[in-house]
């Protein structure tokens, strides 16, 4: 295998489909190295939704974050992905310290839903919801590109202890459908085997589904993990708990200490710190609070 960390675009033109192949290592290895795994289970639910979320940030055009969150009542109580317009992405999971269900509506539980949040530097969040009403993430996913863009959507998802793979077709937005080609490339496409995703680079598996479709394959763009936590973004979050709240702390442990639930940074404030903060909030880019606090 030579393609790794890399997603990479193609285009079905004659059929008005465009698909996306995404394969992460070393960055599925750093996202995961920080979080608990309660299980294999837990650990491919995670992999999964990281080259998800890589997929899906290349079906928009935007300047900013794509969030994933998969929230339930169950033994796995949330999972998120995120992935920058650039592709760096960071995960985290939260779960029982067992976690014995084998698919992620068990998991879940009851009330299970998938949020995707889409955040950018100029302009309001947008948020799409859908009900876990499917065993995989992939079906989950079909169903949220159906009902709230209503694209013809299929996709394929695999990790293990080392890779974790992707592969998405769509209809192009605003395209004349021809709904004879579309149900031809998803029955080519639904050939694929968990292997084949895994260890075959792009233009190997595009040949090997698709040998006689003529496809344009686009230049790959690297993937990497890097969390978007800093001390300025931590101090906006703190400063959302009131001055209350802060010095109750200090009185109790002397320091503010925060640890970042995606990359395991840590963050200190003593007394100085928190005060030089409520007293001057706009040193503080708080734009973009994160999810770690």
């Amino acid at each position: 295998m030579k393609q790794q960390d890399c997603l990479i675009r193609f285009l079905f033109a004659d059929q008005g489909v465009r698909g996306e192949w995404v394969r992460l290592q070393d960055s599925w290895q750093q996202a995961k190295q920080y979080q608990i795994l309660a299980s294999d289970g837990v650990e491919t639910q995670l992999g999964e939704a990281l080259a998800a979320v890589v997929l899906l940030s290349a079906t928009i055009k935007f300047n900013g974050t794509l969030i994933m969150q998969l929230q339930g009542s169950g033994e796995l109580r949330a999972l998120v992905a995120q992935s920058s317009h650039d592709r760096k992405i960071r995960g985290l999971v939260r779960s029982e310290t067992s976690v014995v269900a084998d698919n992620l509506k068990a998991m879940l539980g009851e009330g299970g839903r998938l949020v995707i949040t889409v955040e950018t530097e100029n302009a309001d969040p947008y948020q799409g919801i859908v009900g876990i009403e499917h065993d995989s993430l992939a079906e989950v996913l079909k169903v949220y590109f159906n009902q709230s863009e209503q694209l013809d959507t299929c996709l394929w998802l695999v990790a293990n202890k080392t890779h974790a793979a992707g592969l998405f077709l769509q209809v192009l937005p605003g395209d004349s459908q021809d709904k004879l080609a579309w149900e031809h490339l998803e029955t080519l496409a639904s050939t694929i085997t968990s292997e084949e995703l895994l260890h075959l680079d792009c233009e190997e598996l595009l040949h090997r589904l698709f040998n006689q479709e003529k496809v344009v394959v686009y230049q790959p763009e690297a993937v990497e993990f890097k969390c978007g936590c800093s001390r300025s973004k931590i101090s906006g979050t703190l400063l959302t708990l009131g001055r209350a709240e802060l010095e109750s702390i200090l009185a109790e442990r002397q320091t503010v200490e925060v640890d970042c639930q995606f990359c395991g940074a840590q963050y200190h404030f003593d007394k100085i710190d928190v005060e030089d903060l409520l007293t001057n909030p706009l040193k503080n880019d708080n734009s973009f609070p994160p999810t770690c606090h």
